[in-house]
């Protein structure tokens, strides 16, 4: 018989990593990124596995959902400690990986996602880290899949061009 703990490690193992990537683009830090996945995870397998669904999806909605409590939180704290005049140090650059090895490629690429609009970046998001259709991005963000293909379109084509600039400059 199957050991029910093997069954979520096994799953974890196979998954974490790229989820962990995922929750990275929507966190401040890799500390937060790590909270975040643990939190939507063990969410997900205790009450939300049962309800069907494709398991991604869900979890990606749930990775999500607690990066943005997350970040409203610490936007609460730091209002509350500028008002201590507390000084508030600047949030690390958007990254891909844990692995915070300095490279000029990576760096130009953080910045050119960032430039993007933030439906922009949303939707690249979700179809590339978080491996979603355009119909599951159409549901978590509400929005068509129609306008979630052109939102994704229109990221690729902005970043190609912010980065073919960048190479041409550089």
């Amino acid at each position: 018989m199957e050991d029910p703990h093997d069954s979520w490690k096994d799953w974890f193992r196979a998954h974490g990593p790229k989820l962990l990537l995922l929750a990275r683009q929507w966190t401040r830090s890799v500390s937060d990124a790590e909270d975040v996945l643990q939190e939507a995870f063990v969410r997900y397998w205790r009450n939300q596995r049962k309800l069907g669904g494709e398991p991604l999806a869900l979890l990606v909605t749930s990775i999500r959902r607690s990066a943005i409590d997350l970040g409203r939180q610490q936007t609460r704290r730091a209002a509350r400690e500028e008002l201590q005049n507390e000084p508030e140090s600047d949030p690390p650059l958007f990254t891909f990986s844990a692995d915070s090895v300095a490279d000029e490629r990576r760096v130009a690429i953080e910045h050119a996602i960032q430039a993007l609009p933030a439906e922009q970046r949303q939707v690249l998001v979700l179809k590339i880290w978080g491996e979603l259709t355009f119909e599951q991005i159409a549901t978590q963000l509400e929005i068509s899949p129609n306008t979630a293909a052109s939102r994704y379109r229109y990221a690729l084509t902005a970043l190609r061009h912010q980065l073919t600039a960048a190479d041409c400059h550089g």
